[in-house]
């Protein structure tokens, strides 16, 4: 008699680009966390609702923060942020990722650091939003 039982998995036709070339860039940063970076995910993120995963490739890029549940990339910008240069990458980046579907919410270190209530309560916002 044959197992003919197989657990039914729900297709989905939504696909993320990877770049295998921006895996040790993406271990090297999940070892080596900026401090804001390190408190959010430490004392919001991981007891998070959703799955999150650190420093995850996406096409070219590599996010701070992707829940794949919630089809979400959370961002901690830092000071090359907001150079001219950073803020035209940052754009493209952003626009590139949406293109997939992706939701970008982006807070500053200072934010996190500074402002850590406003950050969660805003990304718990952000979630019952969708």
């Amino acid at each position: 008699m044959s197992n003919d039982f197989q657990p039914k998995l729900k297709k989905s036709n939504f696909f993320l680009p990877y770049n295998p070339k921006l895996l040790v860039r993406a271990k090297y940063m999940r070892k080596h966390p900026t401090p804001a970076e390190e408190k959010l995910w430490q004392e919001y993120l991981i007891k998070f609702e959703f799955r999150v995963l650190r420093q995850r490739a996406i096409d070219n890029f590599i996010v701070d923060f992707y829940c794949a549940a919630l089809k979400l990339a959370i961002e901690v910008d830092g000071d090359s942020h907001f150079t001219e240069q950073g803020k035209v990458y940052d754009e493209e980046r952003t626009k590139i990722l949406q293109g997939y579907g992706l939701r970008i919410i982006r807070f500053t270190n200072d934010d996190v650091m500074n402002d850590f209530d406003a950050v969660c309560k805003q990304i718990h916002e952000f979630i019952e939003n969708l």
